[in-house]
């Protein structure tokens, strides 16, 4: 190292006079020299080079339209804008400001789709209030007999009206549900109750959605043809699983 001061006095000048300038002749007079940093002097003294000029700087750096600024259209897709991102991002890595510049599109244009899309959202939901208020008044009515309860409740309700179900189809070869659908009915009762704290009020619901789904089970099922059906099914077994529908929706979705 010390051969190497000793060989290239500019390198030791450049070093005194880099940190700090005594003035600024002294200043202009390195730049003048061509003196960028040592390892431009030691790449002259090794017999090689460092040309700053070949790194490539981004030419649309001050566009400010972003699509523009990545050579795409309005219509660009999510996947299209982060393919132009990262081919430019590739193309001129060695420039911080054309980096920058990529970068600052890229975001712009990603922060855009997320506001549209929850843009979206907000007026879906107000084209259905919008509908639903411009709805003839028996729907009105019977839509606020209906609310959404949260999804783990609705998760936890039909794995029970589904065990059930599965419970009916094992034991059908040797009973028939009867007592599945005694424990649906009961189970559907106690959920109603425990929303309408009434037990008359319950009761009449869950049994009329008992009723409901047995009678449209009983008219719906003959008319659907017997090749769809697995032969050990009885009519019995299968008005059973209406029936179970029937008592999820109302013990989940009636208010």
């Amino acid at each position: 190292m010390e051969s190497l001061f000793l060989a290239s006095p500019t390198f030791s000048h450049a070093r005194l006079l880099r940190p700090n300038p005594s003035n600024q002749k002294e200043a202009s007079g390195v730049h003048r020299l061509g003196i960028r940093s040592p390892r431009c002097t030691m790449d002259v003294s090794l017999g090689g080079s460092y040309n700053y000029d070949k790194i490539l700087k981004f030419p649309r750096m001050h566009v400010w339209d972003p699509y523009k600024r990545l050579g795409l259209t309005k219509d660009a897709s999510e996947e299209e804008v982060l393919a132009a991102r990262n081919f430019l991002l590739e193309q001129y890595a060695g420039h911080e400001g054309s980096v920058e510049s990529i970068e600052g599109a890229f975001e712009k244009l990603i922060m855009a789709s997320f506001r549209q899309r929850k843009k979206t959202k907000i007026n879906l939901k107000s084209r259905l209030k919008k509908q639903v208020e411009e709805s003839p008044p028996w729907v009105q009515r019977l839509l606020d007999h209906v609310e959404a309860p949260p999804v783990d409740t609705i998760l936890r309700r039909l794995f029970l009206f589904a065990f059930m179900g599965g419970w009916s189809i094992l034991n059908s070869a040797d009973s028939g549900p009867a007592f599945q659908v005694a424990l649906s009915l009961g189970s559907c009762i106690y959920f109603l109750n425990d929303k309408m704290n009434s037990v008359p009020r319950a009761a009449i619901i869950g049994f009329a959605s008992l009723a409901a789904g047995w009678i449209l089970g009983s008219v719906a099922i003959p008319v659907i043809p017997s090749v769809l059906l697995p032969p050990t099914w009885s009519l019995e077994l299968l008005t059973s699983l209406v029936s179970y529908v029937f008592m999820f929706a109302a013990c989940t979705f009636l208010k």
